[in-house]
């Protein structure tokens, strides 16, 4: 017998131990199975487990869990990408926390050695955690985006792109973190809200007839201005385009310059342009050939290039001197308070500088071409269908991607640089060393490039080098192009697109065909999760407290395409219970004999509710199989809740109890072996999202007797296919009309607030013969069911009977006897006005444009499902008043 209740705490360590030893994970060896893969998003080897994690490889678990069921060479294939600047950094504070020499200090080799003996301790800890989880990676194919293999292909695919001439270096503006002295990628920016202003400058006209004024938010940048620019239509200025103003400070003439950059309505209509500090200045610098000057160094100081009393001054310091020496020479015309975004690194928290830099770049655009035909032609498909279009916008605006780190962890970029400074780009030192030769006449000593490339540049390999490309592997040539890539909305521009312009530029097929795109997860008031406002769900915590498979349940159920999810604790509560109602249901059948009987035939049952609720099951099985097939995760868990909860343990089980206590042998017999292979079913459907309790049950009662699979594990027990032929529409409309009865029935009861002690008759008043004759045979379970003391037909309802109609026959409920109907007509007419006078005040609240554009989104959701909930309710009770109109 099971115990009373499931426990999660000492199941899931002992049943994910008993998978992973046995092998289930890796995929089938069967040459005739049809491969489906997918390849995991890789994790920083620096994290731990957050709830967007825990959504991103629930979703993935359930989707490989299925196809491996259904019979698949099923690979989900594992690995953590080495997170250059993330990693960096952790191991950085560790030696300034314990005291010790900077890496500078330290130098690269020993500094990189200290990195990787950090990743053997810690680094895989998010591993860890999505075991945890239950994800049923192939561990055995585990790879790290710094692994030799992966090393190799990241070299060779860097050689091959140089040599096509799609990798090239450039001096262009970058993000640059001066905390790490690198530039970093547009994801790793955030966009920060703060305090500032706006200083207002006047710069003399060369001239001495007048001024222009300015206005800025970064004064220090006035020191490398090279012009300023006005609107070519803004016609207070069209007399100055062609004049030049004395750069203050500098003392540098400026010309003034029209382009249509300015914005005439915003301030003055004139800005200031620095080409070596602001992407847009940079573009109106290239279209006016204007001189290019860089004022900081990589620390963000004051360079050799700014007159000689700011040199050596850090930016914010130099901004507070430029603005005072403003002042002093009566040339600050206002200072304008404001709130406006400021760039920062994710990783340092230091404001980003736009910086002009020498970097290594790849060509994006003529890389895009062919991924962007490749989902116009639907080789690869977004779901939700829309995120194409963000997709499409970003490719099609693809500006060249800076790929070099100044960074030591990381790939090393394989360019080396003879004396006088030419480049040779081999995937070997050995192989520069011969280009070198051949191009000198003779050996000369060579200096490889100190920088790393971008993280994305080799975790945009990841769908083909993880499967052992360059080498022409068997994994390779199974399992990719992958399938489905389940991942972010936040990285499409950053990891998807670089997967598809490389994937297909290097094997000649798409990556993957699928591309899902999954929610984001925030907390019960729909606000973003953040530990600045401590709403921070942490996953492992909900797995000690609910289990994983209660967490997996409510993250799949709630992720409908397109939706953001709001977690909650009381959410996950919910689902445990459903876990623990199919436990006790369990428990019930196997109290009440119900074992898997040898050569159970579903098509020959005898006993219409038996029939009844194998059809169920067949339509819940097909549907089931459609919705996660097409990747609807939250459909999929929608209907496993409706036939487990409402359907089996409501209905099924209820309705059961008189054939399993009864005397009929027969029916008892079939009964209880309908109702264990029913759970069978169940157990097998709702196994990839709750794959530890069904994993539990099958083990220790569903699956007695039954053939195993490999292992004798319901992961990799088959699929159930269940045909139409198995449909009863007779046997749906005999338990149809019984549940009907009953559900009506018990209705009326609650709305009327009739004692749940009182046992009223239930009424058949008009009926068809055959309808008649299926409620008074299943008298017994309708008495049970809505506590009612028999089942009878009468010619008319008697005075103070509440007639309902369900199925087109017409019932009644005499509660006369047993409530004061003033009283309810009085209650229900009262709470009827409660409700609409909130509901009107909900309205009129809504119908406010003010309050719809400034109130929160969450705030606004909250008040229209509060109106619909009060507006539903209020129908119920209007239509339990009308049945009460007519009863004296």
């Amino acid at each position: 017998m099971l115990e009373k209740t499931f426990d999660p705490k000492t199941a899931e360590p002992r049943l994910y131990e008993a998978w992973e030893q046995s092998g289930a994970f890796a995929p089938t060896d069967d040459p005739n199975a049809e491969p489906f893969s997918i390849v995991i998003p890789p994790p920083n080897v620096t994290g731990s487990l957050h709830i967007g994690h825990a959504l991103n490889n629930t979703l993935q678990d359930v989707l490989i869990r299925f196809e491996r069921m259904r019979g698949k060479a099923a690979l989900w294939l594992p690995g953590t990408d080495h997170a250059g600047i993330a990693t960096q950094n952790i191991v950085e504070r560790q030696l300034a926390e314990a005291g010790n020499m900077s890496r500078r200090d330290m130098g690269r080799e020993a500094f990189v050695e200290k990195i990787w003996e950090w990743k053997a301790k810690s680094g895989g800890t998010i591993v860890n955690q999505l075991r945890r989880l239950g994800a049923s990676c192939d561990w055995s194919r585990e790879r790290f985006t710094l692994d030799e293999g992966l090393s190799d292909a990241v070299r060779k695919v860097f050689v091959q792109l140089y040599k096509e001439g799609l990798i090239y270096r450039d001096k262009r503006l970058v993000n640059w973190d001066p905390h790490f002295q690198t530039a970093i990628s547009d994801i790793e920016v955030e966009q920060r809200e703060v305090d500032g202003a706006y200083w207002h400058f006047a710069y003399p006209l060369e001239d001495g007839s007048g001024e222009i004024v300015v206005a800025t938010t970064r004064p220090e940048t006035m020191l490398g201005d090279t012009a300023v620019a006005v609107h070519p239509d803004d016609e207070r200025y069209r007399h100055l385009v062609g004049k030049a103003v004395r750069l203050p400070i500098v003392n540098r003439p400026i010309p003034i310059i029209a382009d249509e950059y300015p914005d005439p309505e915003k301030g003055s209509g004139a800005v200031k342009i620095t080409p070596a500090h602001d992407f847009n200045d940079f573009q109106v610098g290239k279209r006016h050939n204007l001189p290019v000057i860089n004022v900081f160094d990589d620390f963000a100081r004051i360079n050799e290039n700014a007159p000689e009393a700011y040199r050596g001054l850090d930016r914010f310091a130099a901004r507070k001197k430029v603005v005072e020496e403003f002042e002093a020479l009566g040339l600050l015309r206002e200072i304008e308070k404001t709130r406006h975004v400021v760039p920062h690194g994710d990783r340092s928290g230091a404001v980003v500088e736009p910086y002009l830099t020498d970097q290594w770049y790849v060509d994006a655009k003529t890389l895009a071409g062919p991924a962007i035909k490749a989902v116009e032609e639907g080789r690869t498909v977004f779901e939700p269908r829309n995120w194409d279009k963000t997709y499409f916008e970003w490719m099609r605006n693809i500006q060249p991607w800076c790929i070099s780190r100044q960074l030591w962890w990381g790939h090393r970029i394989p360019a080396w640089y003879g004396p006088d400074g030419k480049a040779f780009v081999a995937e070997t030192e050995g192989q520069a060393k011969a280009a070198a030769r051949e191009h000198y006449g003779r050996d000369e000593p060579l200096v490889q490039d100190e920088d790393v490339l971008d993280t994305w540049f080799s975790s945009g390999l990841w769908p083909f080098s993880t499967m052992g490309w360059p080498e022409k592997t068997s994994d390779l040539a199974r399992f990719y192009p992958t399938h489905t890539l389940i991942t972010g909305f936040d990285i499409i521009f950053f990891w998807v697109a670089r997967m598809m312009m490389q994937g297909i530029h290097f094997t000649g097929e798409v990556p993957f065909k699928r591309v899902f795109i999954n929610a984001l997860v925030r907390d019960a008031e729909g606000k973003k999760m953040s530990k600045s406002k401590g709403n921070v769900l942490d996953p492992l915590e909900l797995v000690d407290e609910f289990g994983a498979d209660a967490l997996r349940f409510t993250l799949t159920a709630m992720s409908g395409q397109a939706r953001d999810i709001k977690l909650s604790r009381q959410r996950i509560e919910g689902y445990r219970n459903f876990g623990t109602k199919l436990w006790n249901a369990t428990r019930f059948c196997q109290m009440n004999g119900c074992a898997r009987a040898e050569g159970f035939d579903p098509a020959a049952l005898q006993v219409p509710l038996n029939r009844w609720i194998v059809g169920e099951a067949v339509r819940t099985s097909q549907a089931v199989t459609k919705a996660l097939d097409g990747c609807g995760f939250d459909e999929a868990a929608g209907l496993l809740y409706r036939f487990i909860w409402n359907v089996y343990c409501d209905w099924y089980v209820e309705l059961a109890k008189p054939l399993l206590n009864g005397e009929d042998a027969a029916a008892k017999a079939e009964t209880q072996a309908t109702a264990a292979w029913i759970l069978d079913v169940i157990l097998t459907l709702l196994h990839p999202i709750m794959p530890f309790l069904t994993e539990e049950l099958w083990a220790q009662a569903a699956g007695e007797g039954a053939a195993r699979s490999h292992q004798g594990f319901l992961m990799t027990a088959p699929w159930p296919e269940l045909g139409e032929e198995l449909i009863d529409r007779a046997a749906e409309a005999e338990i149809g009309l019984i549940i009907a009865a009953v559900s009506e029935g018990r209705s009326v009861r609650a709305e009327l607030n009739v004692p749940p002690g009182a046992r009223p008759d239930l009424l058949i008043v008009e009926a068809g013969p055959a309808q008649r004759e299926i409620l008074e045979r299943s008298a017994p379970v309708i008495c049970q069911t809505l506590r009612v003391a028999s089942v009878q037909a009468v010619e008319r309802a008697p005075d103070g009977a509440i007639p309902f109609v369900v199925e087109g026959a017409t019932l009644a409920l005499p509660v006369a006897a047993f409530i004061d109907l003033a009283a309810e007509r009085a209650r229900l007419t009262k709470e009827i006005a409660a409700l609409a006078s909130d509901v009107a005040h909900t309205a009129k609240k809504l119908g406010n444009p003010d309050f719809v554009a400034r109130a929160p989104e969450e705030v606004v959701e909250e008040n229209r499902e509060r109106m619909a909930e009060a507006e539903a309710a209020k129908a119920k009770l209007e239509a339990a008043l009308q049945r009460l109109a007519g009863v004296g």
